[in-house]
């Protein structure tokens, strides 16, 4: 159980619901070999866009990770289209969220360029997710550093991206810190 993990994906689903969308979480796939599960999707039918979440609270195996994401990239968005009764999707929007923490930053800025490889894209096609205006057209791979807790403030960032990480500095000291923060520890 990895109750961090839990509480993001919960906060995300939570958010789009909101919004409107049709969320799914741990949502089950397979194309021959490729099975598995994505973390969060939402899509609008209206708009033929899907988004695609993957949760991440730290980074132990990294060509693991990436496999495995890039495989959800190739082949969830047909699988969830037929599902849904749509031809296909106008618009793809996959990300891989990391937990804000010292950790995670820790282990995006040693491999850098290996995540910029796999998630080039700026962060826009997320934000407009957020924002109840998905993207209409093309496949967006996007990575973002996510705090699930909300925090009071309006003008408080909810993630950071790839080109924030500079002068970034952890929302959480480690996964402890993030369990005791959240308030997670006594469920």
């Amino acid at each position: 159980m990895d109750p961090v993990h839990a509480a993001m994906g919960e906060a995300q689903a939570s958010h789009l619901r909101a919004l409107g969308y049709q969320v799914g979480i741990d949502e089950p796939f397979q194309h021959f070999q490729f099975a598995g599960r994505a973390d969060v999707v939402a899509w609008s039918s209206e708009r033929r866009a899907l988004l695609h979440i993957e949760n991440k609270t730290r980074f132990p195996d990294l060509q693991d990770c990436f496999g495995r994401f890039n495989a959800k990239r190739s082949y969830l968005g047909a699988e969830l289209s037929a599902r849904v009764g749509l031809p296909t999707w106008r618009s793809e929007t996959h990300v891989i969220a990391a937990l804000w923490s010292a950790g995670a930053l820790h282990s995006i800025r040693m491999h850098e360029a290996s995540f910029a490889s796999v998630c080039p894209d700026p962060t826009g096609a997320f934000d407009a997710w957020w924002r109840q205006d998905p993207p209409t057209t093309g496949r967006h791979s996007i990575l973002v550093l996510f705090d699930p807790a909300e925090g009071r403030r309006r003008d408080r960032r909810r993630w950071l991206t790839l080109s924030d990480l500079a002068g970034a500095r952890p929302r959480y000291r480690d996964y402890a810190d993030a369990v005791d923060t959240l308030r997670l520890g006594s469920r």
